[in-house]
């Protein structure tokens, strides 16, 4: 049987130019430490350096401002750790739409002051500031930090980042942006951003896993998660994985490409409309989150009358490989926190993601059999008396 992914929020397959370059340093067989100054020594710092270049160009910020991690919650982590290991116990505000890295990260170190959502799960600088109001309210201080993902994993709705960070800005509070389901599919121009740190994940972009980058204001100094080493200029000990950077540099160049975001969205939105017009055709289909800001490759949709999982099994059976709640709860299938804040059903919620390489074929893959899906599952729940 044929497989049909539309799954990309969760990871997505490798890029062509990402193969390549890997398979080509990997063909090179050289093997050394790029901190070394012997000549295998120069060779892969000068890898390691064009990569970092390639991720820097992309985000439009300066090469010394990326610290490469094992990934977006590495880099998740060392944000968090950067701003309250010296302050343990502060005031973190954060929506409960964040990521569950950025939240479990925060609670380990900080309390959590919740930022209010709305129904489309999007936070806003007013929702920001009442937080903060209430941070020195409750706390008698401010936040010592502020968490404004870029885009929702989960529902794809677009944050007010610019306006957050303005704000936060202006009062001296340092702000965290979790970018990991934006980069790369909508154009980000952090350096006219400006946020404190801002973490980036490469193979929901197209890179391989296992690697990613915390994007660091020009200035700031951070304390590093990891220790023993002075790899990334002290700010992340441990020899560096330099095929995976290769890989990630690839992807971030493929990216760079003149119109070449600008492409790649237009076509995952026309497949998330497709896919959307297949959905609400069967009775009970609703989208989750914001339908206009948004990033167009995510599409969530609540279906009524039938439990996550039997939909999920029923597509993977006719071919389908989709998912439900965020990219992290698949072991457990819980009701989506993300969900829950926005006040809507997270039980029964389907997530759908198409990438680079999503096709008409696989699009037309989902119409045909999620009505069938749906309408057999309600049947049967029928039969058993609902």
């Amino acid at each position: 049987m044929a497989r049909h992914y539309l799954d990309h929020a969760s990871t997505t397959p490798l890029r062509p130019e990402a193969r390549s370059a890997m398979a080509e340093w990997a063909e090179l067989g050289i093997t050394a430490d790029p901190g070394r100054v012997h000549t295998e020594g120069r060779v892969v710092r000068a890898a390691l350096e064009d990569a970092r270049d390639q991720v820097a160009a992309l985000f439009s910020v300066r090469p010394r401002q990326v610290v490469l991690t094992s990934g977006g919650t590495e880099a998740v982590n060392s944000a968090v750790w950067g701003i309250l290991s010296a302050d343990r116990g502060a005031p973190v505000a954060c929506a409960a739409v964040e990521h569950s890295a950025v939240r479990d990260a925060s609670a380990r170190l900080g309390t959590l002051v919740e930022i209010d959502v709305d129904r489309l799960g999007r936070i806003t600088a007013a929702a920001v500031g009442e937080a903060l109001r209430r941070s020195t309210s409750v706390h008698g201080r401010t936040a010592a930090l502020v968490h404004c993902q870029a885009a929702n994993h989960e529902v794809g709705t677009l944050q007010d980042v610019v306006d957050v960070v303005a704000d936060c800005r202006g009062a001296g509070i340092p702000v965290h942006v979790d970018a990991v389901a934006a980069a790369g599919r909508v154009p980000l121009d952090l350096g006219s951003l400006d946020a404190d740190l801002v973490s980036i994940s490469s193979h929901k972009l197209g890179g391989p896993a296992g690697v990613g980058a915390l994007v660091v204001r020009r200035g700031l100094r951070i304390d590093p998660l990891l220790v023993g080493g002075e790899q990334e200029r002290g700010r992340r000990a441990g020899l560096e994985d330099v095929l995976g950077a290769v890989g990630f540099g690839a992807a971030a160049g493929a990216l760079s490409g003149p119109g070449r975001i600008d492409a790649e969205a237009a076509a995952a939105g026309a497949a998330t409309r497709r896919l959307l017009e297949a959905a609400i055709a069967v009775d009970g289909v609703v989208p989750y989150g914001d339908v206009v800001h948004r990033v167009p490759h995510i599409l969530c949709l609540g279906v009524a009358g039938v439990e996550a999982e039997p939909v999920l099994l029923g597509l993977d059976q006719a071919g389908v490989a989709v998912h439900s709640g965020s990219s992290c709860s698949s072991e457990s299938l819980e009701p989506s926190p993300v969900l829950e804040a926005m006040g809507v059903d997270g039980e029964r919620s389907l997530r759908l993601s198409v990438g680079w390489s999503t096709t008409d074929i696989d699009v037309d893959a989902f119409a045909g059999a999620f009505g069938d899906v749906v309408g057999g599952l309600r049947g049967l729940r029928g039969l058993r008396g609902g």
